[in-house]
């Protein structure tokens, strides 16, 4: 169990004072690989070969070459443990570079909470093939029968008599730039663990604790100059006129930068640049069909959409009309931000024939690939290097800073730094975009649920480069088109349920007022939210225990299992039973929720405890019961740190949080405008079961607790209240609303 105090120690809590480290890159040459001192052995990107994965320095130091990238959940340390697991060394001794396009795999996006899924097995199989070699090296030149050896510390050592030993430095295979991977290569049994599933500490939080970690945002560059990119007031505004004049005589001034849509100041030093960006005069008109926020589910209703089945059963239609007891009801998800702490930054250095761009993308392939595209250079001749910067969760302006970066660069042939303002990610990052579900359901005489029909109208959940300058900011503000790609929409639209007569399917409508990408969970979220209030809904017009209906149609049997630990862990009968629910102005309600991140992810079941106030509206969580299982647990307290981040993260966007605009300008641009849950409004206790599956593979654990949150709060305000809240966020006027 966490409570607030814990979970406030645990990030820190208070800050006296900050330092921030700039630095230098190490050599920035696109042709820079890892040779000499590190081994001396080539270094290969081919998935195929056990030099794409690791190299082994003389002193026994191992790196893993991931191109997979570290966002805050922990993934780097999470990957030491399957290296060091796998060649029996210890965590300390790995090393875990990430995101380079000039030396790592191309092992996609790092979302969807997909990296221990993905990573977990090739890497093992790297590791194991590699120890497989050493071992065989070590056999020729010990003398020893390879049956007669065991590998501990780095070293290969004779069974019967460990200290005659060779180091694994001194053993490396000559051809290993050309050793392949093993596909059969013998993993180490869940038996056999060491490493895997012991609680490791962080490798990247000392630093981040001291303030001496250097994020992108600390990245400095001989001869780099600093920008600032004016966007426009509202997503398809069209540029009309630039007065350069009007910043001519500020100091440290080098130039305005206009191209199509794309405006931009360029000046020696940083404040300014924000200078001159708050002083250049720029005259913008507005599309003549933008909306206002408030009326975006009206406009989704009116559009033309493409409707694509996703689950047919029965007939769900004709079980809906011939029942007694039946419900239609709408469930609404605003557009949200994903509200980045530190805005986003890119730095770049573009010459004649080749780039380097340092960012905090996701996925630095696609990025790479796209930027390359953007500044028409060959893919090849173009080498992103990824350096952390702000946590996102999802497509936040990342890529976005990086690529304006590079267009300056290459304008101006100089190192540019471009950094956003708070205005500029909370107003043009992607955003997670607004979605409407229309359910309808009935119970048969025996309490059972006989018609489930599911319809969700949603746009797309992804505009990520993926290689397509067009999907970049820049792209689109150079008059380039986007290429559209239907997903994410759609995900958890299906339960986990099984109902005799189902029909679930997906509206897919166009991009809609703002650019729509990924955030955490796409629309498993809403899709969740939906499905579980609805469930709920059911349980209530049949007078049935919501837990119990659950479990009567489910076949699942983790899921099953983790729905009945919740139960056991939150006490759920009696916390129900003794919640404070009539006759008080302050009223407590208890609500349950069950989610899978789909396809193949973790099974969360969560209970929220919350209290509402009745008079203000003001709901407050105060008690959070997660039952998790994500097959394999590599690090149990980095998983933990997982959850309980998901979880407050999920109450912040559940309560509060929702992009407004008018026809004029974005209204959310700032904290005032855009509120985020407070450290005094946590729940007061965070209590998680995590059900270790050895015997299955490990998936992500970032996203799926979110599935969970909105749902049980929306239970437990309605066994509160009896209020039913079918839009989030759940602020005080939308419970006044429907009180």
């Amino acid at each position: 169990m966490t409570s607030r105090r814990q979970l406030l120690k645990m990030g820190g809590g208070l800050a006296i004072s900050f330092s921030f480290p700039l630095f230098m890159p190490r050599s920035i040459s696109p042709a820079y690989a890892v040779t000499g001192s590190e081994t001396e052995a080539p270094k290969s990107q081919d998935a195929g070969h056990i030099s794409a994965w690791l190299s082994i320095a003389r002193n026994g130091a191992v790196t893993l070459y991931a191109g997979k990238v570290e966002l805050g959940t922990g993934v780097q340390t999470a990957l030491a443990q399957l290296v060091a697991e796998e060649l029996d060394i210890s965590v300390a001794s790995v090393t875990v570079t990430m995101g380079d396009t000039a030396i790592a795999v191309d092992q996609g996006g790092t979302f969807g909470s997909m990296t221990i899924k993905n990573s977990a097995l090739p890497v093992r199989r790297a590791c194991a093939t590699a120890r497989m070699f050493l071992v065989k090296q070590a056999s020729n030149a010990l003398a020893v029968p390879i049956s007669q050896l065991s590998t501990r510390d780095g070293y290969v050592r004779v069974t019967s008599n460990p200290q005659r030993a060779v180091a694994y430095g001194d053993v490396i295979p000559p051809a290993w730039a050309t050793l392949p991977v093993d596909k059969e290569a013998t993993l180490k049994r869940a038996s056999a663990f060491n490493v895997i599933g012991k609680p490791v500490q962080r490798i990247d939080l000392p630093e981040k604790v001291a303030g001496t970690h250097a994020y992108l945002q600390n990245l400095r560059l001989p001869g780099m100059v600093h920008a600032r990119v004016i966007h426009p007031p509202l997503s398809g505004a069209t540029l009309i006129d630039v007065d350069r004049n009007s910043v001519a005589d500020l100091p440290g001034f080098i130039a305005v930068f206009v191209k199509h849509n794309f405006v931009a100041v360029v000046c020696e030093q940083e404040f300014q640049a924000v200078s001159a960006s708050r002083t250049l005069v720029v005259k913008w008109t507005l599309p003549q069909d933008s909306i206002e926020s408030s009326a975006i589910y009206d406009t989704m209703r009116a559009e033309q959409g493409e409707t694509e089945e996703l689950r047919q059963a029965g007939d769900a239609s004709h079980a809906f009309d011939k029942a007694s007891k039946r419900l239609s009801v709408t469930y609404r998800t605003p557009y949200q931000t994903h509200g980045s702490i530190g805005p986003s930054c890119g730095v770049a250095d573009v010459r004649n024939d080749s780039a380097v761009v340092w960012s905090a993308t996701q996925s630095s392939f696609g990025t790479r690939d796209a930027i390359a595209a953007l500044i028409n250079l060959p893919a090849s001749q173009v080498r992103l290097v990824w350096v952390e910067g702000s946590g996102c969760y999802g497509h936040n302006g990342a890529d976005d800073a990086s690529a304006e970066a590079a267009v300056l660069s290459q304008a101006f042939k100089r190192p540019v730094r471009v950094q956003w303002m708070r205005h500029d990610e909370h107003g043009w990052d992607p955003k997670g975009p607004a979605m409407e579900i229309q359910v309808k359901g009935s119970i048969d005489a025996t309490g059972r649920v006989d018609s489930w029909a599911y319809l969700v109208s949603t746009p797309t959940h992804i505009s990520r480069p993926f290689g397509n300058a067009g999907n970049l900011l820049p792209g689109r503000m150079l008059g380039l088109s986007p290429k559209p790609i239907r997903y994410g929409g759609d995900d958890c639209a299906r339960t986990l349920y099984h109902f005799t007569d189902e029909r679930v399917a997906v509206r897919w409508l166009p991009d809609g007022a703002l650019r729509p990408s990924a955030m955490r969970g796409l629309g498993a979220v809403a899709n969740a939210f939906a499905n579980e209030s609805f469930l709920d809904e059911l349980a209530s017009l049949s007078s049935r225990d919501p837990v119990e209906l659950r479990l009567a149609h489910l076949s699942d049997t983790r899921a099953i299992a983790v729905l009945r630990e919740v139960r056991a862990i939150s006490n759920w009968a009696t916390r129900r039973a003794n919640a404070n629910r009539r006759g008080a102005t302050v009223r407590e309600g208890v609500g349950v929720a069950l989610a899978q991140l789909e396809p193949g992810g973790a099974y969360v079941a969560m209970v929220c405890q919350a209290s509402v106030d009745t008079h203000s509206g003001e709901i407050r969580v105060t008690r959070v019961f997660v039952a998790h299982d994500c097959g394999l647990i590599v690090n149990p307290d980095g998983l933990r740190n997982q959850i309980q981040g998901g979880v407050v993260q999920a109450l912040s966007r559940s309560l509060k949080e929702e992009v407004h605009f008018d026809g004029k300008a974005m209204l959310s641009l700032d904290w005032t405008s855009y509120p985020i849950l407070r450290f005094s409004e946590l729940p007061s206790e965070i209590t998680i079961s995590l059900l270790n599956r050895p015997d299955q593979p490990p998936v992500g654990a970032g996203e799926p607790v979110a599935l969970t949150v909105a749902p049980a709060i929306s239970n437990a305000v309605f066994h509160a209240t009896g209020v039913r809240l079918r839009k989030t966020p759940f602020t005080p006027a939308e419970f006044k609303t429907n009180y």
